[in-house]
C-alpha cells in the first residue's frame, strides 16, 4: 500500500473532472462526427497522461508501484477493446448518427466512473473485512475466460434484448432522434429519444464488463488508490479510442482469445497466491506477451470473409 491521504483523492478527482470539462465543454461543446484522426489525438493524450502519471508513481514510490499500476491500466484497456465490439453493435442496430454517438460515450463514461468508484470501494471493503472474497474474485475471472474464448460472437439483437424490453415497458420513446437531446416533447408529453435507450444500454454493458475487470485489478494490487486510478484513466481514454478503433475492431479477432488467457493467468494468480507469488515484471511481460501475439495473429491470419 502506498501512503495516500484524502488529498491525493481529492486532487485525482479534480484532475478528472476538470479534463471532462474541458473535454466536453471546448473540445466537443458542437456535436459533430469524431474523425479518426481527432480520435488518435485524444488517444494520445490519455496515453500520455497515463504514462505521466506511473513516472510520478516511479520517482515517489519506486518503480514496484509504477509497474503494478501500469499492469492495471494496461488490463483495463485492453478489456475495453472488448467492450467496444459491443457498443459498435448498438450504435449499428439503433443506427445512432455519428455526430451523436460522442455526446452518449461521454454521458456513458460519466456513469461508469460513479459506477466503478462504488465497485472498487465495496470490493476494497469486502476485501478487507472477508479475505476469502479474493478467491471468489479468481474463480469468477477463470469462469469469465474460459466463457470469453468459447462464447461465439453473435450479432447483437435489440428488439430482443431485456434491457430495450424493460425500457420500452415503462418509458415511452419518440420513434425518431432529435440531434443530441435525450428528451422531447411529443404530442404534450415528455417523450425519451432513441439515444437515451442507447445511453441506459451502454451504461448497461459497461456495468457487465465492470463485474469482469474490477476483480481483474484486485489480482494485481490490493491499494485501492492503484486500482481506482487504473480503472479511470483507462475509462477516460475510452471514448477516443472507440473512435479510432471502432471501424477496424472486428479485425482482431483473436483478440477475445488472448482476454481469455489473461483473465484466466489473472484468476490462477487470485486463487494460487498462498502458494506461488508472481512478480510484477513478470504479470506485465506476460500480459503484453499475450496481447502482442493475439494482435498479430489476427493481422497475420485475417479472417476469411476480409480475405475475400
Amino acid at each position: 500500500m502506498i501512503p495516500t491521504n484524502i488529498w491525493f483523492w481529492v486532487g485525482f478527482v479534480a484532475f478528472v473532472l476538470a479534463m471532462l470539462a474541458l473535454d466536453l465543454g471546448v473540445f466537443h461543446r458542437e456535436a459533430h462526427e469524431v474523425r479518426p484522426k481527432e480520435a488518435a489525438v485524444w488517444t494520445a493524450v490519455w496515453v500520455a497522461l497515463a504514462l505521466a502519471f506511473a513516472a510520478g508513481l516511479f520517482v515517489l514510490y519506486g518503480h514496484e508501484v509504477g509497474l503494478t499500476f501500469l499492469t492495471g491500466y494496461l488490463i483495463e484497456e485492453s478489456l475495453s477493446i472488448d467492450n467496444i465490439f459491443v457498443i459498435v453493435l448498438i450504435f449499428e442496430f439503433f443506427r445512432v448518427p455519428k455526430s451523436c454517438q460522442h455526446r452518449v460515450l461521454f454521458y456513458g463514461i460519466l456513469g461508469a466512473l460513479v459506477m466503478r468508484g462504488l465497485f472498487i470501494g465495496l470490493g476494497a471493503v469486502l476485501i478487507a473485512r472477508f479475505h476469502w472474497i479474493l478467491y471468489l474474485f479468481g474463480a469468477m475471472l477463470v469462469i469469465t475466460g474460459v466463457r470469453m474464448a468459447v462464447k461465439s460472437d453473435d450479432d447483437f439483437r435489440g428488439d430482443e434484448n431485456p434491457i430495450v424490453r424493460l425500457v420500452r415497458r415503462f418509458l415511452p420513446l419518440s420513434r425518431e432522434y432529435h440531434g443530441k437531446r435525450f428528451f422531447v416533447v411529443d404530442a404534450g408529453r415528455r417523450v425519451a429519444t432513441p439515444l437515451l435507450l442507447v445511453l441506459i444500454l451502454v451504461e448497461f454493458t459497461d456495468l457487465v464488463f465492470a463485474i469482469d475487470s474490477i476483480p481483474a485489478i484486485f489480482g494485481v494490487t490490493r491499494d485501492t488508490f492503484l486500482v481506482f486510478t487504473s480503472n479511470i484513466f483507462a475509462v477516460l481514454g475510452l471514448r477516443s479510442l472507440y473512435f479510432l478503433l471502432a471501424a477496424v475492431v472486428d479485425r482482431f479477432y483473436l483478440l477475445k482469445y488472448g482476454l481469455a488467457v489473461i483473465l484466466t493467468f489473472v484468476g490462477v494468480k487470485m486463487l494460487g497466491e498462498r502458494y506461488f507469488e508472481i512478480d510484477i515484471v513478470v504479470s506485465l511481460a506476460i500480459i503484453l506477451g499475450v496481447l502482442g501475439i493475439s494482435i498479430a495473429a489476427s493481422m497475420i491470419w485475417p479472417k476469411k470473409e476480409e480475405t475475400a
